[in-house]
């Protein structure tokens, strides 16, 4: 599918997040991916437009208000922005991947239709896109997809990692840089390192996250990754953030 290796690792910043249960401020984040030959993989795209334009609204008509609260997203929170501290627009994406598709991932799924979306086959077999709770508003749009059910490896240095249990098709990514080395992205397979401890409560099947939560520590240990956690409070104050890159 690609052809280059990963040399620089951007952070994209879509916002932050309260949880009601604990007070925990969560970053959300998302990634791009830039190789060798200048192709640009985008991973995953933020909160739906309608919460850089009125947060409460939206977060009461999907009922996320009853989990949390959206403490910032604004226009410069969505992919076009983010993308473009980089010098980039959706047209230079060349494969969207998506980990999984909750709403704080699944926002901008119809903003890139000249790239491949790529997820996890059992992501794509669902109805629709998982977003919240019982509330699916969003339609699988009309492109091209691409859909792996085993860990893949998608170019040279970067690999997809299955990863299932906090959502049904949840993914995970590998890969090798010139200068940090070997870094593991984990999405929301390990929101933050004390989940595996604590149980994934909320995750759709709970001993499945688990499972797929130790293999993927047990590969970063064994590689002596860098990782980089779905939404851990500690960590994503001090993680750098696009136009900063890993190299």
């Amino acid at each position: 599918m690609l052809k280059g290796r990963p040399k620089r690792l951007y952070l994209l910043d879509f916002g932050l997040f309260r949880v009601h249960a604990n007070d925990r401020v969560i970053g959300i984040c998302g990634y791009l991916i830039q190789t060798d030959r200048n192709e640009n993989i985008l991973v995953d795209s933020g909160f739906p437009a309608k919460y850089a334009t009125d947060p409460k609204a939206a977060s009461a008509e999907d009922g996320l208000d009853d989990f949390g609260e959206v403490l910032e997203c604004s226009r410069g929170n969505l992919p076009k922005a983010q993308l473009a501290l980089i010098g980039l627009s959706p047209r230079d994406i060349d494969v969207f991947v998506l980990t999984h598709t909750h709403i704080d991932h699944v926002g901008g799924i119809a903003d890139f239709p000249n790239a491949p979306l790529l997820l996890a086959k059992a992501e794509r077999d669902l109805t629709r896109p998982l977003y919240w709770g019982q509330v699916q508003p969003i339609e699988w749009p009309d492109r091209t997809y691409v859909t792996v059910d085993r860990d893949t490896r998608i170019a040279p240095g970067i690999d997809i990692l299955m990863a299932p249990g906090h959502a049904p098709g949840q993914i995970a990514l590998r890969l090798d840089l010139p200068q940090t080395g070997p870094v593991l992205l984990t999405s929301d397979a390990i929101s933050r390192p004390a989940e595996i401890e604590e149980g994934f409560d909320s995750a759709s099947d709970p001993e499945q996250a688990t499972q797929s939560a130790r293999r993927l520590m047990d590969l970063a240990l064994e590689e002596n990754m860098m990782v980089i956690y779905g939404h851990c409070p500690q960590q994503w104050p001090s993680l750098l953030k696009a136009p900063a890159f890993y190299g």
